[in-house]
């Protein structure tokens, strides 16, 4: 076990530290707060330097006293973090790269639930314990998709086109998640990106029998707390950013697990497979979820700044309806990404205010997640006329209307009202004015 650093001190554009040992590979994130303006740096180095050394690459101009300040450390396989704020210590965490969470598993005893972890009820919500499975089935079809791209055996084919592809790992995933959700709630209504039938006999691996703890003792809400098994619709994109994992654009890409209860998506799972995978000696790969209403777990929200309207919106269609939509937000500037997940995931990041989709491209598999985790922590997210999606089982898949989302709901209705009538009103029939 390495020393973990002492507290870092400040200076106008520097960083130093007295107590840092040497020949360590680092990722150091600052985050400068002014408010609630937040701007990320993202460094890594090799620490070949001495105790008393300074890193010159910080801005001048930000006030560092309010930055804060997170400092991941990889010397010989193991994995610290540490957090401070100014020059004070707030937090040091040692983990053994990723740790690990203890999880209940389907048919324990109540004494071997109890002792798992003893503030566990005993008999949870139904929202919760498919939550709580949710999440650990994302973790296995992340690793699945993991290992599918490592064998550069990734099976794409077509399915209606070019900008419409299928994998090995879309196909393998959903049967991770499919048949782990049915097999543990037997009568669950599970729909999946990638039809209704199983791609192949599934390994007895792939089903998925643990449930997070921190799902389980999350709250409910009131509305949903009598729920029963024949309300709930769980929409599956196994592979959200397909055409993305096939050209290496990995971290636009995410595993879907979206929860409603009659119409309403209540909660969900986002698993980012690749996060981090530009620096494989870090932990990689990250699960947040949430409960619309309750709270996220796994990630922090960070606010957009306010001296700018950046909007996110797709990489693939960048002409058109949806360009004339994007320019009509007035955007300082468009972020054209992959993947409805990743888009959310910037909103809820700070580093977009806005996603813009005037496209009947997404499917409820697509926003039901997402929408969930957004609204959770303050976003919104509806179709282009404001209108909310309905997520029960019988509603159509797909979003006729597009897809527009903020990351703060207060601001929903000043985008939407810059996006003029008539352009709003061509969404719908978008693929087949294309086509003209």
């Amino acid at each position: 076990m390495h020393p973990r650093p002492s507290l870092w001190h400040w200076g106008a554009g520097k960083l130093s530290s007295k107590a840092m040992t040497t020949n360590m590979k680092c990722n150091l994130t600052v985050r400068l707060a002014p408010r609630n303006a937040f701007i990320e740096y993202n460094k890594v180095w090799d620490m070949h330097f001495s105790p008393s050394a300074h890193v010159h690459w910080l801005p001048d101009k930000f006030n560092l006293s309010k930055a804060k300040v997170t400092v991941n450390v990889v010397p010989g396989g193991s994995y610290s973090s540490y957090d401070y704020m100014g020059d004070q210590l707030l937090r040091w965490q040692e983990e053994r790269k990723q740790p690990k969470v203890p999880t209940r598993a389907f048919g324990q005893s109540d004494h071997q639930k109890s002792n798992r972890s003893l503030a566990m009820s005993s008999n949870p919500p139904l929202l919760s314990q498919i939550l709580a499975n949710a999440v650990c089935v994302s973790n296995k079809a992340s690793a699945i998709v993991r290992e599918i791209m490592a064998s550069g055996q990734l099976g794409v084919v077509e399915k209606t086109g070019l900008d419409d592809l299928q994998t090995k790992a879309d196909r393998s995933a959903q049967d991770c998640i499919v048949s782990s959700l049915k097999a543990n709630f037997p009568g669950l209504a599970v729909i999946g990106e990638e039809g209704d039938e199983l791609h192949g006999d599934v390994p007895a691996e792939w089903i998925v029998k643990d449930q997070d703890p921190r799902a389980l003792q999350m709250g409910t809400p009131e509305s949903v707390l009598k729920a029963k098994l024949e309300d709930f619709t769980i929409w599956v994109d196994p592979l959200d950013g397909t055409k993305e994992y096939t050209e290496g654009f990995l971290d636009h890409v995410t595993v879907l697990v979206g929860i409603a209860v009659k119409d309403k998506a209540v909660a969900g799972v986002i698993n980012q497979p690749f996060y981090n995978y530009q620096y494989p000696e870090l932990p990689q790969g990250r699960t947040l979820f949430g409960i619309d209403g309750v709270g996220v777990h796994g990630i922090e929200r960070v606010l957009p700044p306010k001296d700018a309207r950046i909007v996110t919106t797709s990489r693939s269609h960048g002409t058109g309806l949806i360009n004339d939509c994007t320019q009509a937000c007035e955007p300082s500037e468009v972020i054209r990404v992959g993947g409805a997940g990743h888009k959310v995931l910037l909103l809820i990041e700070g580093r977009a205010h806005a996603y813009v989709f005037p496209s009947p491209g997404t499917k409820k598999w697509d926003t039901c997640a997402p929408q969930a985790i957004l609204h959770a922590l303050g976003g919104k997210l509806t179709d282009i006329h404001g209108a909310e999606f309905k997520y029960h089982k019988d509603v159509g898949r797909v979003n006729d209307w597009g897809t527009l989302a903020t990351s703060v709901a207060e601001e929903h209705q000043d985008y939407l009202s810059r996006i003029p009538q008539d352009m709003r009103d061509q969404v719908k029939d978008y693929f087949k004015n294309k086509k003209k």
